[in-house]
């Protein structure tokens, strides 16, 4: 077998792996507790340290690195913070099951969700209820349509506005299942939102946007950035920034 060359990257010596048929290594996992995690190795570009992250639900543990870092380094960096995964891991609530009577996360909200049977499918907001009909085995993923299609209509009334004060037409707009981006900003021009914030309170969903839109101007995170993000949000960005640190795998806990 031929070696590739010392001299590329991680991320472009697998790519050349996958062209030339060489055998992967098998997928890798961290024990943490009685849990068998599995461990995602990114490597970025910009990335000038290890960082290591949790998944929103709990899934997999997440390393970022630099293109040029060792992956034994990284995994190593993993293990020595298995008792701060397990922390984590004991702070993501307990699913929260959509069912008759049960509550459902709407703008920061409680609401109650009322099942009638012989009502129209298609939810429908009534003061603090949602009231949902047909049939009971659908009505999660009548919800969730819902949700989405709150998420997006708000959205785009927030991109427009961010768009307005950054004196930018207002680009496509998607909506994301993310799990480990609550937003997006594409060179192609498309800005993407994930759909669980609509279940958060507006001035977060609105924090996300309009960062997003900054980085129309300014893509990256320099000190140029953050200071048209704070021309564009209309409060401040760290209260937000800490409510989806505190709380934001608590929008994880609905519709798997």
């Amino acid at each position: 077998m031929i070696p590739l060359p010392r001299f590329l990257t991680g991320e472009v010596r697998e790519k050349h792996a996958q062209k030339r048929g060489v055998r992967q290594a098998a997928p890798r996992t961290i024990t943490v507790g009685d849990r068998e995690l599995p461990l995602v190795v990114r490597r970025l570009r910009q990335a000038r340290r290890i960082t290591l992250r949790l998944a929103p639900d709990g899934s997999e543990a997440r390393i970022s690195m630099p293109a040029w870092g060792r992956t034994s380094e990284a995994v190593r960096f993993a293990e020595l913070r298995r008792d701060w995964l397990a922390a984590q891991l004991a702070r993501i609530p307990p699913p929260a099951p959509i069912e008759p009577g049960g509550i459902l996360a709407y703008r920061g909200e409680a609401l109650r969700i009322a099942w009638q049977p012989a009502t129209r499918r298609k939810p429908v907001l009534e003061s603090d209820v949602i009231v949902v009909g047909g049939a009971l085995e659908g009505i999660s993923g009548r919800l969730q349509r819902w949700l989405e299609g709150e998420a997006l209509r708000l959205t785009g009334e927030d991109l427009a506005h961010y768009c307005g004060l950054a004196g930018q037409a207002a680009p496509k707009l998607a909506l994301s299942r993310a799990q480990r981006r609550w937003g997006s900003c594409s060179s192609g021009g498309t800005i993407r939102i994930n759909w669980r914030l609509i279940m958060a309170p507006d001035f977060v969903r609105r924090s996300v946007v309009a960062h997003e839109v900054a980085h129309m101007t300014h893509f990256d995170h320099s000190p140029a950035f953050h200071a048209h993000l704070a021309a564009l949000y209309e409060a401040p960005i760290e209260a937000a920034n800490d409510w989806l640190r505190l709380e934001g795998r608590s929008l994880y806990r609905m519709f798997g």
